[in-house]
């Protein structure tokens, strides 16, 4: 039998990929209410990003780690504008790589380059440190001058855990998060369900959380919101999102096997009806 949402209203927060998403929820039965949570926003200064591209070009680096196939793109962007490529590229290939997951891998594929590392799924900060501990009878950490590559937000835990495994660790922001420039569907969504309007809420990165419950706390609805959201079924893409969930204070109940949007999707439509039933005592979902 196909996955359907029975006409379930879905909140999906996703920026880049949201019509995508839209469509995929209306083809599972969905009624999706997009509210764009975030957009990229290149960094005022790329002073960080230009330090690292130098020292990589000057052998000062011993290991790049990836964490986005955006942030990879966006750093070639940045030596595109104001650097050679070709010299960045070459220092790039002869320097070890570690990627978090497959986006990373893509980018570099782009540059004719592979990773010396790559994090196994679901491609969190943890799997990402024990693959390189895993490396680290030939390769030890402890004295590499490790650059990371920033996701928008900082990854303290991932820093923290090269640090203390004796690693000299450079952050390199190549962009960062920031609230749509049009907030209103955002402060809508937010309406919706502290009045209990929604029924799915679809979460594909850690910072739509944070902007939600900030847009909500702005209008003074937060303690509603989290009241709404508890009453909904929350869907998480993955590890790292659900994360920022637990640490929100917000239950997940549906967490994609695989962290791709289509995977995401097609299980929310599969178990929503079920979260809710459950969660309002077996009766009716309206």
């Amino acid at each position: 039998m196909t996955p359907s949402f029975g006409s379930l209203r879905v909140l999906i927060l996703e920026s880049r990929r949201g019509s995508e998403m839209a469509t995929l929820v209306a083809n599972y039965g969905g009624q999706p209410v997009s509210a764009p949570a975030l957009r990229e926003v290149p960094l005022e200064s790329n002073t960080e990003a230009l330090a690292f591209i130098d020292a990589l070009v000057r052998k000062e680096i011993d290991l790049v780690v990836l964490l986005t196939g955006v942030g990879t793109r966006a750093l070639l962007g940045v030596v595109d504008r104001l650097r050679n490529r070709k010299a960045f590229v070459d220092a790039l290939s002869r320097t070890r790589i570690a990627a978090r997951g497959p986006k990373p891998v893509a980018a570099l594929r782009e540059l004719g380059i592979s990773p010396w590392v790559t994090a196994p799924e679901p491609n969190t900060w943890r799997e990402l440190l024990a693959a390189l501990d895993a490396k680290g009878q030939t390769h030890p950490l402890v004295g590499s001058r490790v650059a990371v590559q920033e996701y928008g937000v900082a990854n303290p835990q991932l820093l923290d855990g090269l640090r203390t495994r004796g690693a000299q660790v450079t952050s390199v922001p190549v962009y960062r998060w920031a609230l749509p420039d049009d907030v209103e569907p955002l402060r809508a969504a937010a309406k919706a369900v502290a009045d209990g309007a929604l029924d799915v809420a679809i979460f594909t990165t850690a910072t739509q959380v944070v902007h939600l419950l900030q847009v909500a706390s702005d209008i003074g609805l937060e303690s509603h919101v989290r009241r709404g959201l508890a009453s909904m079924a929350v869907a998480s893409i993955g590890p790292t999102t659900s994360e920022e969930l637990r640490e929100q204070g917000i239950a997940i109940d549906i967490e994609a096997s695989h962290p791709k949007m289509g995977f995401l999707v097609r299980e929310a439509a599969e178990r929503a009806a079920d979260v809710l039933r459950t969660k309002h005592g077996g009766g009716a979902l309206r």
